[in-house]
Order: structure tokens, then C-alpha cells, then sequence
């Protein structure tokens, strides 16, 4: 398996720069479909099955939150801004609605 990998690695690698800059394994490639299946929606009891594990602890080593996963949780956050807390001043229309009931 390693010796196959390689030899399409190195292939790969003479038409793609950033390649050449990074490490290739069978433990990679695993630890890629596993976040590629995470990212995707796939529950992790199946992804633990699918790489044959046979607990959801070893699972969780693959499962830990990559970089893209992080920018993506913190890109749903508004930046807190810290204001003096105001009075609530109800306007004339919700004051005769009120007054209404």
C-alpha cells in the first residue's frame, strides 16, 4: 500500500507545487475522509465503523476540530461589544396597546 502511494505521490507531485511541501500517508489520507465525512454531516458512530474502530474514543483522535472547522464556528459569532446598559423606553404606539388589554 505505502509502496503504491508513493509512487502516485510522486507523480502527483510534479504537477502540483504545494504537494511537494507535504507529508503523504495511508494515517493521512485516513484522517482526511474522516474530517471530509465529520465536515459533511456523517455521524461519528459511522465514521468510527467506516475506519474500523473499535471504540468512539480511538475515533475521536481523528475527530479533533481542524483549523477550517474552527474559522468556520468562529465566523458564525458576532464580535461582542461592550455598551452601558440603557433604560427601555417604550414608545407612545406600545403604551396604547398596553393600555388597551
Amino acid at each position: 500500500m505505502q509502496a503504491l502511494l508513493n509512487k502516485y505521490v510522486a507523480k502527483a507531485r510534479e504537477h502540483c507545487v504545494p504537494l511537494r511541501s507535504k507529508r503523504v500517508s495511508p494515517h493521512v489520507l485516513r484522517h482526511s475522509a474522516a474530517m471530509e465525512l465529520l465536515q459533511a454531516g456523517v455521524d461519528c458512530s459511522f465514521i468510527a465503523l467506516w475506519l474500523g474502530h473499535e471504540t468512539m474514543e480511538t475515533t475521536l483522535t481523528y475527530l479533533h476540530a481542524h483549523l477550517e472547522l474552527k474559522e468556520s464556528a468562529l465566523a458564525k459569532l458576532k464580535p461582542y461589544e461592550r455598551r452601558k446598559a440603557e433604560r427601555f423606553r417604550p414608545n407612545d404606539r406600545l403604551l396604547e396597546f398596553l393600555n388597551a388589554l
